[in-house]
């Protein structure tokens, strides 16, 4: 039997740590069969000692998320277990205290996994970045807080957010309304983000400027977007010529987020997504970077991994039967 004392900066933070009725640090104690007491800002972790070693690592990195304001709950707790398991500690350690901006209620937003530590480093290095990979892992979210901050920072000088306007087992032309109405639907996730970022009442401010723009990706054609921070969200259900037509719109002083996930196209025929083309296309050229994201980086419910990766297994079965 092997003991590891863990002394913490408050008693909040162990609070906070161990759950409700403990929820937290159970999954920690069954995941590493270890038991763990807290005495005041104790904790006393005792059990085999290559457990024990691993469960004092996962609570460091655990506290550590704490003292960068991040609240620990499920599925960031899996997290860090899920890093340790695949022997990716280190890259735990890229994770800081920066943040990207404030909401309008003042919560920073901050990269919560490694990979979106990557994609963010590289939407602020690139100047076309493909944020690809499943739902739930901030590819949008994050894309958006980013313009948020150039466009504050006064490094560009409006919001460009559009999407393919592609229906999902739906139709168009049986919502009710003209145009605007038909496609605001489509485009209320894009609304959403921008309302954390820049509240309600800035949001509709920049809009009537003409600062921030959010349109279906029909209504790019023809133009060349200069100063402008553009993100195209499910890229997807783009063909080869319209995300070839969007690629060709970036102006002088520009930036461009692409973000898509290729498990859910929605196109008839999914031999003709762009974004699939475009990932080997873009390949190795300059000032263009393709960022995968995986389960891992999902920051939604637990269950929402459960269900990537429980797809995922059906598909495989699925191609080896064939």
């Amino acid at each position: 039997m092997s003991e590891i004392i863990i002394n913490v900066d408050n008693i909040e933070q162990v609070l906070a740590l161990f759950g409700n009725c403990d929820e937290n640090i159970n999954i920690i104690q069954r995941q590493y069969n270890v038991m763990i007491l807290n005495r005041g800002t104790d904790l006393k972790i005792s059990g085999e000692q290559a457990a024990v070693e691993r469960a004092h690592k996962v609570i460091e990195s655990l506290l550590s998320m704490q003292r960068r304001g991040e609240k620990i709950n499920e599925q960031s707790i899996h997290y860090v277990i899920a890093m340790y398991s695949d022997g990716l500690d280190d890259e735990l350690k890229e994770l800081s205290n920066d943040g990207i901006c404030l909401t309008a209620t003042g919560k920073v937003i901050r990269p919560k996994t490694v990979g979106q530590k990557k994609y963010v480093d590289a939407i602020k290095k690139n100047t076309i970045i493909l944020g690809v990979g499943p739902a739930g892992t901030g590819k949008t979210y994050l894309a958006v807080a980013m313009a948020v901050k150039a466009f504050k920072a006064h490094e560009v000088t409006r919001i460009i957010l559009t999407r393919p306007a592609v229906e999902a087992g739906e139709n168009l032309g049986f919502l009710p309304g003209d145009m605007q109405d038909k496609v605001d639907p489509y485009l209320r996730p894009l609304y959403d983000g921008l309302f954390e970022t820049l509240g309600a009442e800035g949001f509709a401010r920049h809009m009537e400027k003409g600062t921030i723009e959010v349109a279906p990706l029909a209504y790019m054609r023809g133009r060349t977007l200069d100063d402008a921070f553009i993100i195209l969200d499910e890229a997807q259900n783009t063909t080869s010529e319209q995300i070839k037509m969007f690629l060709t719109r970036l102006g002088s002083n520009s930036k461009m987020v692409i973000t898509g996930d290729i498990t859910q196209i929605d196109l008839s025929d999914k031999r003709r997504c762009g974004l699939v083309e475009a990932i080997k296309v873009l390949r190795g050229i300059e000032d263009i970077y393709i960022h995968r994201f995986d389960d891992k980086d999902v920051v939604r419910h637990k269950l929402v991994m459960d269900i990537i990766k429980a797809y995922e297994k059906y598909h495989e079965k699925g191609e080896k039967k064939q």
